[in-house]
């Protein structure tokens, strides 16, 4: 395979995954505005490069970093709470199959368990420099003086954006149980609110629990998180006695163990989760119709 095409492949891959952004338009627009910036240039410019790869990552950085910056400005106008776009993954962890071979970058950082809803949630909070400064250098291994040429700023400033950020990091995360019990533990809650166990929903639940729904003003979602574990028990007991033909699927979120809920077999609500020990601390439920497109199309 030429290495521009590799190196394009590349780009498109871990741009949506890597939390440069949690839009997967935004992401797809920064991938072909990065690949169009390629073609644009004649072939012995092309040629003159020496790593495709590295400039075309550099350039989606410059692109992502003014993507992020006027994201946050759409998000203050946006209607509730706002949460990431949930991706599926072909492999599905409920038939406990392995996934396929992995063969390149792209797919290692999918199957990489800090990949998921609650990593990306932490990204958020971050500035769009801290953001571009701890992936570039944290997950691609830039030097400073190679982020800062991309961020705009000096490396001592460079390296202070990559520290803030992994401050919010190591602060937003608490031991997990492994993938397998994660699993069970999603099954376990899965089981409990199709049975209306209001007891079971809250021996699942950590007692600090947060649920928090997104749906963009299009749908109904609560405009605010839910706090404490009996509380999202007792609204989940009574969301599903009110949904007829309410069906809960078992479903890869983001690389972990989540649920996708279908009325009628079509896709309402994807559903994400965070663990602390073997109980529940976060539920993320994705209504907004808008970011559920890679499960309701295709």
């Amino acid at each position: 395979m030429p290495a521009h095409l590799f190196a394009y492949q590349l780009v498109q891959g871990v741009i949506p995954r890597l939390g440069w952004s949690s839009d997967l338009a935004d992401a797809e627009d920064a991938v072909q505005e990065t690949y169009a910036r390629w073609y644009a240039m004649s072939p012995q410019q092309q040629e003159a490069i020496e790593s495709p790869g590295a400039w075309l990552t550099k350039v989606a950085s410059r692109i992502c970093l003014d993507l992020l910056g006027s994201a946050r400005a759409r998000r203050e106008r946006y209607v509730g709470e706002w949460i990431p776009e949930p991706l599926p993954e072909p492999a599905e962890w409920i038939n406990g199959r392995p996934g396929a071979t992995t063969v390149d970058p792209a797919d290692r950082v999918t199957l990489d368990e800090s990949i998921n809803m609650a990593f990306l949630v932490v990204l958020e909070s971050m500035t769009p420099a801290e953001r571009v400064a701890f992936i570039l250098h944290d997950v691609f291994r830039y030097s400073f003086a190679e982020v800062a040429e991309i961020v705009g700023r000096t490396p001592a400033a460079c390296r202070q954006l990559a520290s803030s950020a992994r401050r919010r990091i190591r602060t937003s995360r608490e031991p997990a149980a492994p993938t397998a019990r994660r699993s069970e533990i999603v099954r376990d809650f899965k089981t409990a609110w199709e049975a209306q166990d209001i007891d079971a929903l809250i021996g699942i639940l950590d007692p600090d629990a947060t649920a928090t729904a997104d749906g963009g003003g299009l749908v109904n979602a609560e405009l605010r998180p839910i706090e404490g574990g009996e509380q999202i028990a007792r609204v989940l007991v009574d969301l599903g006695g009110g949904v007829p033909d309410l069906t809960i699927l078992e479903r890869t979120v983001n690389g972990q163990p989540g649920l996708v809920l279908q009325q009628n077999g079509v896709t309402g609500t994807v559903i994400a989760f965070d663990f602390a020990a073997d109980r529940i601390t976060r539920i993320w439920a994705v209504r907004n119709p808008e970011k559920l497109r890679p499960w309701t199309t295709g």
